[in-house]
C-alpha cells in the first residue's frame, strides 16, 4: 500500500491546514513561535488541535468554572480527575460524573448515545469505583415530524443497549421536548459508583522508568477528531462527520470494567496510575496523565494495538475508539498486568515510559515523530474572556406584562397538561432500561428520584437529574438556581440530605456574545444555589456549539445530584398510600405563568419574566421537609415542578389510583402556577398532631387521599372531576400515542 504523503510543515502553514482543525491563526503563532520555535509538523499539529480544542481544554469557559463551590468537609476528589469523589461515612464514598454526548448523537443516534453511556462509564471505574447506577438527560424538539421521533428512539434504544448489556441499572433520568433542540438534540449521560476510600485512584504517570501500558480493545480509525467535532456548530445540509462518532462493544466493556476494577483492587501494589481514553483519545489521557505528575513521556507507537493497516501517528493518537483505558505501573510488572488482561481476553501492551523531562515524544518506525513539552499540550491552551452582553429579548421580557392563563374548564386544561410530552409518563422509556440489575435499586424510574442501597449497610443514595431550561431562557442566573434547587428538592422528597452535584453545561456557541452572557450568568445561579444548599460542583463537563444555522439551543446546565439517605427506613416515594392519609403542601403558590408549561401549551412559546425566587426560602422548606420524614411523620412527597400543585396532587394518585378529595383557596388558574419551593406531602391520621406540630406554617392542610379512585381537586372558582384511572391512561400513553 502506499504511502500517503503528509502535508509538510511549511504546507500546513501556507494553506492555514491548521484552520480546518480548529486552531486560530494565533493559536498557531503561539505554537510555532512562542512554546517550539519551529513549525510544527502534521502530527504536532494534530496533537495540538484537539488538546486545544473547548472539549478538551476548556479555554472559552475556564473562567466561568472558576466561580463555582467545588470544596466542603464531604469532598474526597473534586473536579480535575475522571470523577468526583463524596464521602458517604464508614469508610465508603460515592463516585460520580456526568457527561454530554450531543454532537455525535445528533450525526449517528444509536451509536452516539451508546458510546456517551461508555464514556462515562470508564470515568466512574478508572477512579477505583464500581459502577453502580446510570441516569441520563435528554432533550429532543417537538415529537412531531419524522426526524425527532427517530432521534428519540435511536437515542433512547442506544442507552438502553449499552447500559443493559453492562450489567448497570439505567434507574432515573428526565427528558424535555422544545422545538430549540430539533435539530441538536441533547444527551447527557451520569454514572454513579461505589468506592472505598483506601480504593481511590489518580490519573497520574509518575517514576521515571515506569511503564505506560494500553489496555483493552485495539485503536482503529473511528473517532478522529471527535474532541474538534464536538467544538464547532452544525451547518445544514453538509455531510456530517460520520467518521467522527465512535462505535461501542458493551460487552468489551464489561470485561474492561471486571480486570480494571480486578487490577485496582488486587494489584495495587503494582498501578501508579489509571485514566480513561475519552476524548481525544490516546493523546489526552497520556499528556495529560504526565502533566498531573510533573513528568515527561516517551510513547512507541508502532506498540499500539491496531485494528486497521497503516495508521499514521496523527490517526493513533487522535483516535477516539472505545474501550480503551491507559496505565502507569512499575518497572518490572508488567508481565502480571498483561496475564490479568489476558483473562479477560484483552490487550495489555506495554507502549512507553516515564522520563523527568517535561516532554511528550513520540516514537514511529524508528524516527521522533513529536517532541514537545507536555504541559504545552495539557496546561497552557489559552485561556479566552470572552466578551458578554444580555440578549435584546432579556429587556424585552422584563417588559411584558405578565402572561396570564385562559382555564375556563380546569379539568380539560389538567388532561391536556398531563399529555404534554414533557410532563407525561416517560414509561415508554424507561421500561426500555433494565432498573433492577444488580437487585440494589429500591425506588425504580417514575419517583422524584432513584434510590440505591447500599450493600451491607442500612444507607441508600438518591440521584437524579434536572434542569428546567425554559426558566434559563427568561433568566439565566435565576433559573440556574432553580436547576440546583429542583434537583435537591427530589433528592429530599425521597428522603436524602443532598451531598453534591455533577453537571452538564449544555449550550450554543461561545463566540457569540449573548451566548456566553447566558453561560456566564446562569453560572453565578448555579455557584450560588450550590454554596446555599451546601452541594459542591465536584465534576461535570462543558458542551459548547449546541446550534444549528445560527438558531441556540435553550441554555440547559443538566444537574446531576447525589444525596445521602441515613437509614433505609427514611426512604420515600411520591406515591399517596392510603386512603384516609391526610395531604398537605409545603409552600405559598403565586401567579407564575411565565416559563410554564400552561404557557407553552396556550401559546406555542415561552416569553416574559421569569417569577420571584429566594434560595432562603428554598433551603428552609427543604430543611422541614426532610426533618419530617427523618422523624417518620411522611407518608409520601413529591416535589411540585412542571403543571404546578394539580399535576403534583394528581401524579401522586397514580401508583395506588387513589382518589383524592382537596381544596385549595386559589383561583383555578393557579393551580397550574410553576411557583417553586413547593411540596406535596401526605400524612397518616396517627402522625397528624405530632407533624402539624413540627409543621407550624410550613405546611397547609389542603384535604384527603380517598378509596373512590375519584380525583376532586376544588379551586375557589372552579373544580377538577375525572377518575384517577382516566387521568393516568392519557399521562401513560401520552408518548406513545405521539410516536405512532
Amino acid at each position: 500500500m502506499m504511502k500517503v504523503m503528509e502535508p509538510t510543515p511549511q504546507e500546513i502553514k501556507e494553506k492555514r491546514i491548521y484552520a480546518e482543525w480548529g486552531l486560530t491563526d494565533e493559536e498557531y503563532r503561539m505554537i510555532s513561535e512562542d512554546i517550539l520555535g519551529r513549525l510544527p509538523n502534521y502530527t504536532e499539529t494534530g496533537l495540538f488541535s484537539v488538546m486545544w480544542s473547548e472539549h478538551c481544554s476548556y479555554k472559552n469557559s475556564k473562567p466561568v468554572l472558576r466561580k463555582f463551590p467545588i470544596t466542603g468537609p464531604q469532598v474526597l476528589q473534586g473536579p480535575g480527575e475522571g470523577a468526583g469523589i463524596v464521602d458517604i461515612g464508614d469508610g465508603q464514598a460515592v463516585v460520580f460524573k456526568a457527561e454530554s454526548h450531543n454532537h455525535p448523537s445528533a450525526v449517528e443516534p444509536y451509536e452516539g448515545a451508546a458510546t456517551g453511556v461508555g464514556g462515562i462509564i470508564r470515568d466512574i471505574f478508572s477512579m477505583g469505583a464500581r459502577p453502580i447506577a446510570m441516569l441520563n438527560s435528554l432533550r429532543f424538539g417537538e415529537l412531531d415530524n419524522d426526524r425527532t421521533k427517530y432521534l428519540f428512539e435511536e437515542i433512547v434504544a442506544g442507552i438502553g443497549g449499552y447500559g443493559n448489556c453492562i450489567g448497570i441499572p439505567t434507574v432515573g433520568g428526565e427528558i424535555q421536548f422544545d422545538p430549540c433542540y430539533e435539530k441538536n438534540p441533547l444527551v447527557n449521560a451520569m454514572c454513579v459508583g461505589l468506592i472505598d476510600h483506601k480504593d481511590i485512584q489518580k490519573g497520574q504517570a509518575k517514576g521515571v522508568g515506569n511503564s505506560i501500558m494500553y489496555v483493552g480493545a485495539k485503536t482503529g480509525r473511528d473517532g478522529i477528531h471527535g474532541a474538534t467535532f464536538s467544538s464547532e456548530e452544525f451547518t445544514e445540509g453538509e455531510e456530517q462527520q460520520r467518521s467522527a462518532v465512535q462505535v461501542g462493544d458493551p460487552f468489551m466493556e464489561k470485561l474492561l470494567m471486571e480486570a480494571c476494577l480486578e487490577l485496582i483492587l488486587d494489584y495495587s501494589d503494582l498501578l501508579v496510575g489509571i485514566q480513561d481514553m475519552g476524548a481525544a483519545g490516546l493523546v489526552s489521557s497520556s499528556s495529560e496523565m504526565a502533566s498531573k505528575a510533573g513528568s515527561g513521556l516517551k510513547l512507541y507507537l508502532d506498540d499500539v494495538p491496531q485494528r486497521e493497516t497503516n495508521m499514521t501517528p496523527y490517526e493513533m493518537m487522535l483516535s477516539e475508539s472505545q474501550e480503551r483505558m491507559l496505565i502507569c505501573v512499575h518497572k518490572g510488572r508488567e508481565q502480571e498486568v498483561v496475564d490479568l488482561f489476558e483473562k479477560y481476553e484483552l490487550d495489555a501492551v506495554t507502549i512507553g515510559e516515564v522520563t523527568d523531562d517535561g516532554l511528550y515524544r513520540l516514537y514511529h518506525r524508528g524516527q521522533e515523530v513529536a517532541n514537545l513539552p507536555v504541559d504545552a499540550l495539557a496546561e497552557d491552551a489559552p485561556t479566552y474572556y470572552k466578551p458578554y452582553e444580555e440578549p435584546a429579548r432579556i429587556k424585552e421580557f422584563a417588559e411584558m406584562a405578565n402572561f396570564v392563563p385562559e382555564v375556563t374548564d380546569a379539568t380539560q386544561t389538567l388532561i391536556d397538561l398531563l399529555q404534554q410530552p414533557t410532563i407525561a409518563s416517560k414509561k415508554v422509556v424507561y421500561e426500555t432500561y433494565d432498573s433492577q440489575v444488580r437487585t440494589n435499586t429500591v425506588v425504580r424510574p417514575g419517583s422524584d428520584a432513584a434510590v440505591l442501597r447500599v450493600r451491607g449497610t442500612n444507607k441508600a443514595l438518591a440521584m437524579t437529574t434536572d434542569c428546567n431550561s425554559r426558566y434559563l431562557f427568561l433568566n439565566p442566573e435565576i433559573g440556574g438556581q432553580i436547576a440546583v434547587s429542583e434537583a435537591a428538592r427530589n433528592i429530599v422528597a425521597s428522603g436524602g440530605r443532598p451531598l453534591a452535584i455533577t453537571d452538564c453545561l449544555n449550550y450554543g456557541s461561545p463566540d457569540k456574545p449573548e451566548v456566553f452572557w447566558e453561560l456566564w450568568t446562569s453560572a453565578d445561579g448555579i455557584a450560588e444555589a450550590c454554596r446555599v444548599l451546601d452541594t459542591p460542583v465536584i465534576s461535570g463537563n462543558v458542551s459548547m456549539y449546541n446550534e444549528t444555522d445560527g438558531q441556540a439551543v435553550y441554555p440547559t446546565p443538566v444537574i446531576g445530584m447525589v444525596g445521602l439517605i441515613e437509614d433505609l427506613a427514611h426512604i420515600t416515594t411520591q406515591d399517596f398510600k392510603a386512603p384516609g392519609d391526610l395531604i398537605y403542601v409545603v409552600g405559598e403558590t403565586k401567579a407564575d405563568f411565565n416559563g410554564s408549561e400552561l404557557q407553552k401549551m396556550q401559546i406555542g412559546k415561552i416569553e416574559g419574566k421569569l417569577m420571584d425566587f429566594d434560595l432562603a426560602t428554598e433551603k428552609k422548606n427543604q430543611a422541614f421537609v426532610l426533618d419530617a420524614i427523618q422523624k417518620g411523620l411522611i407518608a409520601s412527597a413529591h416535589d411540585c415542578a412542571e403543571g404546578g400543585l394539580a399535576v403534583a396532587v394528581t401524579e401522586s394518585a397514580f401508583g395506588k389510583d387513589l382518589g383524592v378529595n382537596v381544596t385549595f383557596d386559589l383561583p383555578k388558574e393557579e393551580l397550574f402556577s410553576e411557583t417553586q419551593s413547593r411540596f406535596v406531602l401526605s400524612v397518616k391520621p396517627e402522625n397528624q398532631v405530632a407533624f402539624e406540630a413540627l409543621a407550624g406554617d410550613f405546611a397547609t392542610k389542603v384535604g384527603e387521599v380517598t378509596a373512590s379512585g375519584e380525583l376532586n381537586i376544588q379551586a375557589k372558582d372552579g373544580v377538577i372531576q375525572t377518575k384517577t384511572q382516566t387521568a393516568k391512561q392519557l399521562w401513560e400513553g401520552a408518548i406513545a400515542c405521539l410516536l405512532k
